[in-house]
Protein backbone atom coordinates (compact mmCIF):
# COMPACT_ATOMS: atom_id res chain seq x y z
CA UNK A 1 0.00 0.00 0.00
CA UNK A 2 3.01 2.36 0.07
CA UNK A 3 2.53 3.12 -3.34
CA UNK A 4 -0.58 5.42 -3.28
CA UNK A 5 -0.39 8.67 -2.81
CA UNK A 6 -1.82 8.53 0.67
CA UNK A 7 -1.35 5.65 2.28
CA UNK A 8 -2.23 6.62 5.48
CA UNK A 9 -5.36 6.87 5.14
CA UNK A 10 -5.70 2.67 4.64
CA UNK A 11 -5.31 -0.16 7.26
CA UNK A 12 -5.17 -3.65 6.34
CA UNK A 13 -6.50 -6.40 8.64
CA UNK A 14 -3.24 -7.05 10.57
CA UNK A 15 -3.06 -3.36 11.52
CA UNK A 16 -6.65 -3.35 12.61
CA UNK A 17 -6.31 -6.64 14.53
CA UNK A 18 -3.70 -5.48 16.42
CA UNK A 19 -5.59 -2.24 17.12
CA UNK A 20 -8.43 -3.39 18.26
CA UNK A 21 -8.89 -2.81 21.88
CA UNK A 22 -7.42 1.10 21.33
CA UNK A 23 -9.43 3.31 23.30
CA UNK A 24 -9.28 6.04 20.80
CA UNK A 25 -10.38 3.90 18.25
CA UNK A 26 -13.85 3.18 17.05
CA UNK A 27 -14.76 0.90 13.87
CA UNK A 28 -17.69 1.46 12.23
CA UNK A 29 -19.57 -1.25 10.04
CA UNK A 30 -21.73 -0.07 7.35
CA UNK A 31 -24.59 -1.78 5.54
CA UNK A 32 -28.05 -1.25 4.17
CA UNK A 33 -29.12 -4.63 6.51
CA UNK A 34 -28.65 -5.17 9.94
CA UNK A 35 -28.40 -8.95 9.57
CA UNK A 36 -25.12 -9.34 8.94
CA UNK A 37 -23.88 -7.24 11.50
CA UNK A 38 -25.76 -9.40 13.76
CA UNK A 39 -24.09 -12.66 12.84
CA UNK A 40 -20.59 -11.47 12.35
CA UNK A 41 -19.13 -8.31 12.65
CA UNK A 42 -15.72 -7.04 14.07
CA UNK A 43 -15.68 -6.87 17.67
CA UNK A 44 -16.25 -3.14 19.14
CA UNK A 45 -17.56 -1.97 15.93
CA UNK A 46 -20.99 0.10 15.56
CA UNK A 47 -23.75 -0.37 12.83
CA UNK A 48 -24.32 2.46 10.75
CA UNK A 49 -27.51 1.62 8.83
CA UNK A 50 -27.24 3.37 5.30
CA UNK A 51 -31.14 3.80 4.95
CA UNK A 52 -31.98 5.38 8.47
CA UNK A 53 -28.79 6.56 9.58
CA UNK A 54 -27.38 8.12 6.51
CA UNK A 55 -29.64 8.94 3.67
CA UNK A 56 -33.15 10.68 3.90
CA UNK A 57 -36.58 9.64 2.84
CA UNK A 58 -35.80 10.53 -0.88
CA UNK A 59 -32.62 8.56 -0.70
CA UNK A 60 -30.33 11.85 -0.71
CA UNK A 61 -27.26 11.84 1.54
CA UNK A 62 -28.18 13.24 4.76
CA UNK A 63 -25.70 16.58 4.83
CA UNK A 64 -27.10 18.19 7.84
CA UNK A 65 -24.20 18.63 10.36
CA UNK A 66 -26.36 18.07 13.31
CA UNK A 67 -27.50 14.49 11.95
CA UNK A 68 -23.70 13.47 11.33
CA UNK A 69 -22.93 14.78 14.58
CA UNK A 70 -25.85 12.74 16.33
CA UNK A 71 -24.74 9.83 14.61
CA UNK A 72 -21.20 10.61 15.71
CA UNK A 73 -21.57 10.93 19.16
CA UNK A 74 -23.94 7.82 19.49
CA UNK A 75 -20.97 5.66 18.24
CA UNK A 76 -19.14 7.21 21.25
CA UNK A 77 -16.74 8.91 18.49
CA UNK A 78 -15.05 12.14 19.63
CA UNK A 79 -13.34 14.68 17.07
CA UNK A 80 -10.09 13.27 17.99
CA UNK A 81 -11.03 9.48 17.77
CA UNK A 82 -9.70 7.51 14.99
CA UNK A 83 -12.34 6.31 12.67
CA UNK A 84 -11.98 2.90 10.27
CA UNK A 85 -14.93 2.41 7.86
CA UNK A 86 -15.53 -0.72 6.15
CA UNK A 87 -18.69 -2.86 4.71
CA UNK A 88 -20.07 -5.90 3.35
CA UNK A 89 -20.57 -3.95 -0.02
CA UNK A 90 -17.58 -3.32 -1.92
CA UNK A 91 -16.85 0.57 -1.33
CA UNK A 92 -18.79 1.44 1.79
CA UNK A 93 -16.13 2.27 3.69
CA UNK A 94 -14.41 4.67 1.06
CA UNK A 95 -17.96 6.47 0.60
CA UNK A 96 -17.76 7.10 4.41
CA UNK A 97 -14.14 8.27 4.48
CA UNK A 98 -15.40 10.97 2.07
CA UNK A 99 -18.78 11.96 3.99
CA UNK A 100 -16.32 11.92 7.44
CA UNK A 101 -14.02 14.88 6.00
CA UNK A 102 -17.13 16.54 4.30
CA UNK A 103 -17.65 17.14 8.10
CA UNK A 104 -14.03 17.96 8.66
CA UNK A 105 -12.86 14.99 10.45
CA UNK A 106 -9.65 14.68 10.94
CA UNK A 107 -8.33 10.70 10.93
CA UNK A 108 -10.75 8.64 9.49
CA UNK A 109 -9.35 5.66 7.80
CA UNK A 110 -10.77 2.72 5.25
CA UNK A 111 -10.13 -0.92 6.10
CA UNK A 112 -8.83 -2.19 2.94
CA UNK A 113 -10.49 -5.28 1.70
CA UNK A 114 -13.39 -4.11 4.17
CA UNK A 115 -15.50 -6.97 5.50
CA UNK A 116 -14.72 -9.85 3.10
CA UNK A 117 -11.25 -9.59 3.44
CA UNK A 118 -11.40 -9.48 7.49
CA UNK A 119 -13.31 -13.16 6.68
CA UNK A 120 -10.78 -14.60 4.29
CA UNK A 121 -8.12 -13.93 6.47
CA UNK A 122 -9.43 -15.82 9.52
CA UNK A 123 -10.12 -12.85 11.76
CA UNK A 124 -12.07 -13.31 14.94
CA UNK A 125 -15.97 -11.62 14.63
CA UNK A 126 -18.84 -11.65 16.91
CA UNK A 127 -22.52 -10.90 17.79
CA UNK A 128 -22.11 -9.16 20.38
CA UNK A 129 -23.75 -5.81 20.04
CA UNK A 130 -21.20 -3.12 20.32
CA UNK A 131 -22.27 -0.06 23.06
CA UNK A 132 -20.75 2.85 24.20
CA UNK A 133 -21.17 5.90 26.05
CA UNK A 134 -22.42 8.59 23.82
CA UNK A 135 -20.03 11.97 23.33
CA UNK A 136 -20.63 15.26 22.63
CA UNK A 137 -19.20 15.48 18.85
CA UNK A 138 -18.99 18.82 17.27
CA UNK A 139 -19.30 18.67 13.08
CA UNK A 140 -17.65 21.16 11.34
CA UNK A 141 -19.58 23.12 8.45
CA UNK A 142 -19.69 21.13 5.41
CA UNK A 143 -16.85 21.89 2.93
CA UNK A 144 -18.00 22.73 -0.03
CA UNK A 145 -15.06 22.24 -2.05
CA UNK A 146 -15.54 18.11 -1.71
CA UNK A 147 -18.38 17.84 -4.00
CA UNK A 148 -19.77 19.48 -7.17
CA UNK A 149 -23.32 20.65 -7.74
CA UNK A 150 -25.91 19.92 -10.17
CA UNK A 151 -25.23 24.04 -11.36
CA UNK A 152 -22.12 23.45 -11.88
CA UNK A 153 -22.71 19.87 -13.55
CA UNK A 154 -24.95 21.63 -15.65
CA UNK A 155 -23.04 24.77 -16.70
CA UNK A 156 -20.10 22.20 -17.74
CA UNK A 157 -22.53 20.76 -20.46
CA UNK A 158 -24.22 23.89 -21.49
CA UNK A 159 -20.99 25.66 -22.54
CA UNK A 160 -18.30 22.87 -22.51
CA UNK A 161 -15.48 24.98 -24.18
CA UNK A 162 -15.53 27.06 -20.97
CA UNK A 163 -14.71 24.06 -18.69
CA UNK A 164 -12.26 21.97 -21.19
CA UNK A 165 -10.55 20.80 -17.88
CA UNK A 166 -13.68 19.10 -16.73
CA UNK A 167 -14.57 15.69 -17.21
CA UNK A 168 -17.69 13.36 -15.85
CA UNK A 169 -17.33 9.65 -15.11
CA UNK A 170 -20.18 7.74 -14.28
CA UNK A 171 -19.14 4.95 -11.60
CA UNK A 172 -22.21 2.78 -11.77
CA UNK A 173 -22.83 -0.16 -13.77
CA UNK A 174 -23.26 -0.26 -17.51
CA UNK A 175 -26.64 -1.73 -17.54
CA UNK A 176 -27.17 1.54 -14.92
CA UNK A 177 -24.86 3.78 -17.79
CA UNK A 178 -27.36 2.47 -20.58
CA UNK A 179 -30.42 3.22 -19.13
CA UNK A 180 -31.50 -0.54 -19.04
CA UNK A 181 -31.67 -0.60 -14.97
CA UNK A 182 -31.88 1.05 -11.77
CA UNK A 183 -30.58 0.52 -8.70
CA UNK A 184 -33.69 1.02 -7.53
CA UNK A 185 -37.24 0.85 -8.90
CA UNK A 186 -38.34 4.61 -8.81
CA UNK A 187 -41.78 5.54 -8.72
CA UNK A 188 -43.84 5.60 -11.83
CA UNK A 189 -42.61 8.64 -14.03
CA UNK A 190 -40.03 10.11 -11.39
CA UNK A 191 -37.01 8.99 -12.34
CA UNK A 192 -35.66 8.30 -15.94
CA UNK A 193 -32.90 6.44 -17.75
CA UNK A 194 -29.37 6.50 -18.98
CA UNK A 195 -26.61 8.85 -18.45
CA UNK A 196 -25.37 12.61 -18.59
CA UNK A 197 -23.94 13.46 -21.44
CA UNK A 198 -20.43 12.97 -22.25
CA UNK A 199 -19.85 11.03 -18.79
CA UNK A 200 -17.03 8.56 -19.61
CA UNK A 201 -18.24 5.05 -18.09
CA UNK A 202 -15.89 3.66 -15.61
CA UNK A 203 -17.61 1.21 -12.89
CA UNK A 204 -16.25 1.23 -9.95
CA UNK A 205 -15.66 -2.11 -9.38
CA UNK A 206 -13.16 -2.42 -11.76
CA UNK A 207 -10.89 -0.58 -9.06
CA UNK A 208 -10.86 -3.74 -7.14
CA UNK A 209 -8.92 -6.77 -6.90
CA UNK A 210 -11.14 -10.28 -6.14
CA UNK A 211 -10.05 -10.17 -3.08
CA UNK A 212 -12.04 -6.90 -2.25
CA UNK A 213 -8.39 -4.95 -1.61
CA UNK A 214 -7.65 -2.00 -3.94
CA UNK A 215 -5.71 -2.69 -6.85
CA UNK A 216 -2.09 -1.50 -7.31
CA UNK A 217 -1.32 2.14 -7.93
CA UNK A 218 -0.24 1.34 -11.49
CA UNK A 219 -2.99 -0.59 -12.16
CA UNK A 220 -5.48 1.80 -10.91
CA UNK A 221 -3.51 4.92 -12.46
CA UNK A 222 -3.33 2.84 -15.87
CA UNK A 223 -7.24 2.00 -15.37
CA UNK A 224 -8.07 5.93 -15.53
CA UNK A 225 -5.87 7.32 -17.81
CA UNK A 226 -6.67 5.17 -20.43
CA UNK A 227 -9.86 6.75 -20.38
CA UNK A 228 -8.54 9.51 -20.36
CA UNK A 229 -9.17 10.53 -16.73
CA UNK A 230 -6.19 12.09 -16.21
CA UNK A 231 -4.68 14.35 -13.23
CA UNK A 232 -4.70 17.66 -14.84
CA UNK A 233 -8.13 17.28 -15.36
CA UNK A 234 -10.77 18.68 -12.60
CA UNK A 235 -13.11 15.04 -11.92
CA UNK A 236 -16.83 14.55 -11.46
CA UNK A 237 -17.79 11.47 -10.34
CA UNK A 238 -21.19 10.11 -9.94
CA UNK A 239 -23.34 7.64 -9.57
CA UNK A 240 -26.89 6.58 -8.33
CA UNK A 241 -27.11 8.25 -4.94
CA UNK A 242 -23.74 9.85 -4.21
CA UNK A 243 -22.13 6.41 -2.48
CA UNK A 244 -20.11 4.70 -5.06
CA UNK A 245 -18.90 7.88 -6.52
CA UNK A 246 -18.02 8.91 -2.91
CA UNK A 247 -15.71 5.48 -3.06
CA UNK A 248 -14.48 6.96 -6.70
CA UNK A 249 -13.42 10.36 -5.75
CA UNK A 250 -11.37 8.51 -2.49
CA UNK A 251 -9.79 6.32 -5.29
CA UNK A 252 -8.57 9.24 -7.46
CA UNK A 253 -7.95 11.54 -4.44
CA UNK A 254 -6.24 9.39 -2.26
CA UNK A 255 -4.55 6.46 -3.46
CA UNK A 256 -3.88 8.44 -7.02
CA UNK A 257 -3.64 12.19 -5.89
CA UNK A 258 -5.08 13.39 -8.08
CA UNK A 259 -5.75 17.42 -6.76
CA UNK A 260 -9.36 18.19 -8.24
CA UNK A 261 -11.70 15.55 -7.47
CA UNK A 262 -15.40 16.46 -6.55
CA UNK A 263 -17.83 13.77 -5.68
CA UNK A 264 -21.91 14.86 -7.32
CA UNK A 265 -23.24 13.69 -4.42
CA UNK A 266 -27.26 14.39 -5.79
CA UNK A 267 -25.92 11.80 -8.58
CA UNK A 268 -28.49 10.34 -10.74
CA UNK A 269 -31.15 10.43 -7.74
CA UNK A 270 -31.00 14.22 -8.71
CA UNK A 271 -30.25 15.01 -12.29
CA UNK A 272 -32.79 12.29 -13.89
CA UNK A 273 -35.76 13.72 -12.01
CA UNK A 274 -34.75 17.66 -13.53
CA UNK A 275 -36.85 17.81 -16.56
CA UNK A 276 -34.71 19.62 -18.66
CA UNK A 277 -31.52 17.97 -17.23
CA UNK A 278 -30.32 16.39 -20.72
CA UNK A 279 -29.75 13.00 -21.19
CA UNK A 280 -28.33 9.86 -22.92
CA UNK A 281 -29.30 6.32 -23.45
Amino acid sequence: MTDYAHPEVLVDTQWLAEHLHDSNLRIVEVDMSPEPYRDAHIPGAVFWNIFSDLLRPDLRINLDPGAIANLLSRSGVTNETTVVAYGSYPGTGAWIFWLLKLFGHPDVRVLNGGHQKWIADGRPVTAEISTYAPTQYCANSLDATLRVSYEEVYASLDHPEDHPEQILVDVRTIQEYRGEQFLMKPPEGEERAGHIPGAIHIEHLLTLNESGTFKSFEQLQGLYQSKGVTADKEVFPYCAIGGRSGYTWFVLKYLLGYPRVRNYDGSWNEWSRISDAPIET
